[in-house]
């Protein structure tokens, strides 16, 4: 039997690090998170075609304090799609259950804020690399051997595996500091299941893309700045007010998974390439 048209494809946007602060406070005096949020939102409630969820790749807000989580959800309450959430570093476990308890998907696992969604053509599984009170990720053995046997439950259908903590050298040296420990070891089980489209994850606040484990990890732009591009050794701990982004995976039965990158800001366009008068110079 033939499956219906919206079986063969699947839109997820996602988008990262918001950072949200409670009290209309800014981040590092300079950043306004909430009305960066609100104007992500926005862009997505406005997307044509529109996406079928929304993936939000960790660092929720800034310090994991019940009233940074009340402030995030009242923001994201505008957001008109289908939403999941992993923690970062700058998370609260028990703090971010408290929230969103209506966010079945986040209580799957008793320790960690992992999970599985199997309610589209694409299968999602979110893992918790938060380490409390340290910068770094980390995923346990048992977070590991979670994650092998729930691939292995549905080797044949695609799969997205979201984790903040990037797994792969970025080049940015502040950065490379405070990745996923122990990379190697997730690489071992994801290697061994072909279906992982990708690995997607944050707290780099730029797009990146690296190979890992037979397929591609990519990290999200921040949604409220972005961490200074410098690549030289020792580089400083800085960021810059560069325009937010989101990134947009398309999947369809017939092309595999492509993903794209946008912009969280106004700009003039579209324009054609073609005038009145026919080509433009």
């Amino acid at each position: 039997m033939q499956k219906a048209p919206h079986a063969q494809q699947c839109l997820i946007a996602q988008i990262s690090d918001p950072h949200i602060k409670a009290g209309g406070k800014l981040s590092y005096r300079q950043v306004d998170t909430a009305s960066a949020l609100r104007q992500a939102i926005s862009t997505l409630n406005q997307l044509a075609p529109r996406p079928d969820l929304v993936l939000i790749s960790g660092d929720l807000v800034d310090f994991g304090h019940p009233d940074e989580y009340a402030t995030f959800k009242q923001i994201l309450a505008e957001l008109t799609l289908p939403v999941y959430l992993i923690p970062g570093n700058h998370d609260d476990r028990e703090h971010l259950r408290a929230a969103f308890p209506e966010h079945s998907y986040l209580f799957q696992h008793r320790d960690y804020l992992q999970w599985v969604v199997d309610d589209y053509p694409v299968r999602l599984v979110g893992l918790d690399s938060s380490v409390p009170g340290k910068p770094h990720g980390e995923l346990s053995d048992e977070s590991l051997q979670w994650l092998d046997t729930t691939l292995a439950e549905q080797p044949e259908k695609p799969t997205l595996i979201m984790v903040h903590h990037h797994p792969f050298v970025s080049g940015i040296d502040h950065m490379d500091r405070q990745p996923l420990k122990r990379p190697d070891a997730l690489a071992d089980v994801i290697g061994k299941h072909t279906q992982v489209e990708r690995v997607l994850c944050g707290h780099l606040h730029r797009s990146i893309q690296a190979r890992f484990a037979n397929t591609l990890a990519i990290s999200c732009p921040g949604v409220s700045h972005q961490v200074s591009l410098d690549l030289t050794p020792d580089g400083p701990s800085s960021f810059q007010l560069e325009p937010p982004g989101y990134l947009m995976h398309q999947w369809s039965a017939t092309n595999g998974m492509v993903t794209h990158q946008g912009f969280i800001e106004r700009y003039p366009g579209p324009f054609p390439f073609f005038d009145a008068y026919g080509l433009i110079d």
